[in-house]
């Protein structure tokens, strides 16, 4: 019997989609804070592009949209994939100052400390971010488990 709680066992990419690969690329490298560490085929011309970000070094890619599969439908839609972040209506007042657009505002989830909100970034992609208290617990034990 397969132990099926380690199936998936964590998020490996998250890839967005861009016309404009330059401007997503500047775009998100303002927002993040870091260069790109990868970009193919050139810097110059670039139809993929990878940040790693966050505690984990998560992988943040920006496929060009001519390689997007082709059932993909316009404008944003499907999963909406929530980072955490320390302070959500800091990080909401970020993005919407640079350029994002509101598509789900922040949103108290229950009484246990979950709040998320996404928006649509320049690119036609939803970005979603959260407050989510398991993952300041996950990273306060392993601080604790390094010391």
């Amino acid at each position: 019997m397969t132990n099926n709680k380690h199936f998936l066992r964590g998020m490996a990419t998250v890839n967005f989609f861009a016309d404009d690969m330059i401007a997503a690329r500047d775009w998100y490298a303002e927002l993040f804070g870091v260069e790109a560490y990868f970009q193919m085929p050139s810097k110059e011309t670039p139809a993929y592009i990878e940040f790693r970000i966050g505690d984990d070094e998560d992988e943040f890619g920006i496929i060009e949209r001519r390689y997007a599969p082709a059932g993909m439908q316009a404008g944003p839609g499907g999963a909406i994939l929530l980072w955490h972040v320390d302070d959500i209506e800091a990080a909401f007042a970020r993005l919407k100052e640079m350029g994002a657009k509101e598509y789900d505002p922040i949103t108290k989830r229950g009484e246990t400390g979950f709040v998320t909100a996404s928006v649509v970034d320049p690119f036609g992609n939803v970005l979603g971010v959260m407050y989510n208290p398991h993952h300041v617990a996950m990273r306060e034990a392993r601080a604790a488990a390094a010391a």
